[in-house]
């Protein structure tokens, strides 16, 4: 996976000018638990380093939308993460204009009412199915998950 690439001038605004970026990351991750322990977060020029221990191919990925769905990020970089490996099916999708996750429900699954899924594998950048940007990445699991 190593390198993930994200809309910079999009996301959640987690910090100000005089913020600790990394700490602020840090904290956003940590609150919403996914599944990743002893988290360390550098950022530099828009890069988010994560390094740590994760429970789970989901714990990770959960992880990297996190940080990357934060706005002034435009890349995480997750070669100092250990984690088993992910799963071949994950796929990560940019949400477009005039998405809603019923619509990628039904391209991805076949079915508008699958939404839920989507909803529940993004809950800690998703708060409101109703409430998904343009730019914003998540995560599409396989169909039978």
């Amino acid at each position: 996976m190593g390198l993930l690439d994200f809309a910079a001038d999009l996301g959640k605004k987690l910090f100000g000018d005089d913020d600790d970026e990394a700490e602020k990351i840090k904290e956003a991750i940590e609150a919403s638990n996914p599944g990743i322990s002893d988290v360390k977060v550098a950022y530099a020029d828009g890069e988010v380093k994560l390094t740590g221990n994760a429970d789970s191919p989901e714990a990770l990925e959960k992880a990297v939308l996190i940080a990357g769905n934060v706005k002034g990020v435009s890349a995480v970089n997750i070669d100092g993460v250990q984690a088993p490996e992910p799963s071949p099916e994950v796929e990560y999708y940019t949400i477009e204009r005039g998405d809603t996750l019923s619509k990628i429900a039904k391209s991805h699954y076949g079915n508008a009412m699958d939404y839920p899924k989507l909803f529940e594998a993004n809950r800690e950048v998703i708060q409101d199915p109703d409430l998904i940007y343009p730019g914003q990445k998540i995560r599409i699991p396989p169909k039978s998950w």
